[in-house]
């Protein structure tokens, strides 16, 4: 029971046909000949890739038309997806009404001091002040990093009275994650509303890290037939009953969505919604769907709601010129390597990263940059793709959107992938940083308080952008992806066979 793909003619859900038809449905008014050709993209597990890259040519063209490519995806997306149950499916938007289970909640405070200083963990050190200022600038220089990633991590050092997040609430779905920046958060003060599986090893180490910060955590419970919850005295929850807590929290958002939103709802305060959710699959599809219609409650109930997520690297993004001229300055600079790639070519390895750039309806020359892992498959996409078109459409509504580039990091998700794994250990040889997660976590959760707090920030929607997809550009760790020589894809495979030897020695 839950939110789930539709079921086809033959009883059947079929993830393929879906996601073909979302992006068939979201370019359809736009270029109506792309939306054909995807519909008629027989093997679309293997076909998504080119397709995904004209989508994105499309949306660059005019501000209007990438507005225009959200709005319809999401239209499609809610259209399609349903809320599966034993008596039969019911549309998704229907389901949002429905709350058999009202979820209660405890909190857990801290007695820590706030941290008052921004500090990021890296290579084995914690690095703060000038020291992290020269790694700040280190990235930049080296080309992991945009520009905008420096002056919003510099100004956020400038202005450390930023950091003080007491009274500030924020929900963060998928708490647990690996990627999400709880920790970080509740050391700098916040009051968290976690949301994540009942799962007691996940609630434990959220408890475990809120009682050793200065912030907060507010706990969903499952709650017994009884309806008691004898672990809280006064509002008060005890140390020596969080592993009691821990065993009856947590709810399922693909389960709940409607009771969590009424959940959410009942945050008194301005709060901002984060999306941290991942899951293998399809299930990644079915959270991010789970999510949405959960913010689209909300945005229907009230207008204080500020948005976050974190973009993925391995996607395609319209790219400033900077990043193609440095990008073919090093292609220029491959001196004698150059010369023996050459014959490697014409099996598509060792090709230049931006072949061509693109003229936009709007005079702006741009590149476009495709780092797309085919390992990640067209689920994990289209996952990422609602995301991306809930923020563009929701910041030309008015809502306040942080959206930010994370780098390629070493998640359990990537490691457990042999090929990936591999191909990450040896991404340096392409002039490409892969982070670990505890430095990608920190590093996103700087740059969401940089958001917050400065009105100038991409993420205030009354800030002008030249086209609302750069609001996935400014501020963008890439891991370098964006400024290496090579077309990620034309070097997986020599990455991955040096990380196989790099991991042996």
């Amino acid at each position: 029971m839950g939110v789930n793909f539709p079921q086809g003619g033959d009883h059947k859900r079929s993830t393929t046909a879906t996601g073909r038809a979302i992006f068939a449905d979201s370019v359809r008014a736009i270029d109506p000949a792309l939306a054909a050709r995807i519909e008629h993209t027989k093997d679309w597990r293997k076909g998504y890739i080119e397709p995904l890259r004209e989508i994105v040519i499309a949306a660059s063209q005019t501000p209007e038309a990438a507005i225009e490519i959200s709005n319809a995806g999401l239209e499609s997306a809610h259209r399609r997806f349903v809320f599966a149950q034993p008596e039969g499916d019911i549309p998704l938007d229907s389901a949002m009404n429905q709350s058999k289970h009202p979820i209660e909640s405890v909190s857990v405070s801290g007695r820590a001091s706030r941290e008052a200083t921004l500090s990021i963990p890296y290579r084995g050190q914690r690095i703060s002040g000038n020291d992290l200022r020269k790694q700040i600038d280190k990235w930049i220089s080296d080309g992991i990093a945009e520009p905008s990633f420096g002056t919003a991590l510099h100004l956020l050092m400038d202005n450390p009275d930023w950091l003080d997040l007491s009274g500030t609430d924020i929900a963060v779905l998928g708490a647990g994650a690996e990627m999400a920046p709880t920790r970080s958060l509740l050391r700098w003060g916040a009051r968290i509303h976690a949301l994540d599986l009942p799962r007691p090893e996940i609630w434990q180490r959220l408890i475990d890290i809120a009682r050793n910060t200065s912030g907060s955590i507010r706990i969903p419970i499952s709650l017994g037939a009884s309806g008691a919850m004898p672990f809280v005295t006064g509002g008060t929850v005890h140390r020596e009953d969080d592993h009691v807590v821990a065993a009856s929290s947590g709810v399922d958002l693909l389960e709940q969505p409607g009771a969590i939103a009424n959940w959410l709802n009942e945050i008194p305060n301005p709060f901002v919604l984060g999306n941290y959710t991942y899951a293998d699959g399809p299930t990644h599809a079915m959270l991010s769907m789970s999510v949405d219609a959960i913010f689209k409650k909300l945005d229907a109930q009230r207008k204080d709601v500020t948005l976050a997520f974190l973009a993925t690297p391995t996607d395609v993004f319209m790219v400033p010129m900077s990043c193609v001229n440095e990008s073919r300055k090093r292609w220029d600079a491959r001196g004698i390597s150059g010369f023996f790639q050459t014959p490697l070519r014409a099996f598509g390895q060792f090709e230049p990263n931006y072949p061509r750039t693109y003229l936009t309806q709007t005079g702006l020359e741009v590149g476009l940059n495709d780092s797309l892992v085919p390992q990640q498959g067209p689920n994990y996409l289209l996952a990422k793709r609602i995301q991306r078109w809930r923020a563009l459409a929701a910041r030309a509504n008015g809502v306040p959107v942080s959206l930010n580039l994370a780098p390629a990091t070493r998640t359990q998700s990537v490691v457990k992938n042999r090929a990936l794994a591999a191909a990450y250990a040896g991404a340096g040889r392409f002039g490409v940083e892969v982070f670990e997660p505890a430095t990608s976590t920190a590093l996103m959760a700087a740059l969401l308080v940089h958001d917050l707090r400065n009105p100038l920030s991409a993420a205030n929607p009354s800030t002008t952008l030249a086209n609302p997809m750069d609001l996935f550009v400014v501020g963008a760790n890439h891991g370098g992806l964006w400024r290496t020589a090579y077309a990620p894809r034309s070097v997986l495979g020599v990455a991955a066979v040096l990380g196989m030897f790099e991991s042996r020695a």
